[in-house]
């Protein structure tokens, strides 16, 4: 059972609250386990919720992009809802009714701020790519000025944020327990496949922190 208190009324889990979970190392995990978060913003009058990659550094989300993304302008105008999900597995149940999934999913309330100084946006940038790859950051062309400055980066703290966890198999009726059709749990993941080399590519064969980096893509 979960101790821990929800950080505000926003965040609180009112639909199933034991699968809730307001710890900050199951919500850390589950940052860490995806790389697309969904950005939800006000932006002239309107609502937009957009896809992008992320990376955690201590207590803090991250995301970038083009410095004239007009998200990314009104990320630091605003209150923000940052949300993960991640499928573990499709629950068949013997009803339509208590078909299910099995997933981890955060939501993350607040305000971005932007790195303006250089380095903090340089150390943030390389934290992004040895995320992906690690090693990759020292290997790469290093990254200019002009790009640098064309990049925005900000952070959003997790501290007003809440974690929703379903595992395990199928809760069917008891009535239903006899009926005639398979039951049980389909498990759902992301691996990474067979790295595909660029024709034009001077190395041919892909480094291990590619094909198979220390934390697995899920």
């Amino acid at each position: 059972m979960n101790t821990h208190p929800a950080p505000s009324e926003r965040t609180r889990v009112r639909r199933l609250p034991a699968r809730a979970h307001y710890d900050s190392e199951t919500i850390n995990g589950i940052v860490d386990a995806a790389t697309v978060c969904s950005v939800a913003f006000q932006w002239e009058g309107s609502v937009h919720a957009l896809p992008t990659i992320h990376w955690r550094e201590g207590e803090h989300l991250y995301i970038h992009g083009a410095k004239g993304s007009r998200m990314l302008k009104a990320l630091t105008t605003g209150q923000a809802c940052v949300t993960i999900a991640l499928a573990d597995g499709l629950v068949m149940a013997r009803s339509a009714m208590h078909h299910s999934m099995n997933y981890r999913a955060v939501v993350v309330y607040g305000c971005f701020e932007q790195l303006d100084e250089p380095d903090a946006k340089l150390n943030s940038l390389r934290a992004l790519i040895e995320g992906i790859a690690p090693g990759r950051w020292e290997q790469l062309r290093p990254i200019t000025g002009k790009e640098l400055n064309a990049t925005t980066v900000l952070r959003i703290p997790l501290t007003e944020a809440s974690a929703k966890i379903r595992a395990g198999g199928v809760k069917d009726d008891e009535e239903d327990l006899g009926w005639p059709v398979w039951a049980g749990v389909i498990p759902l993941q992301t691996v990474r496949g067979t790295p595909v080399t660029e024709p034009d590519s001077v190395v041919r064969d892909a480094p291990a922190d590619v094909v198979n980096p220390a934390a697995p893509v899920v």
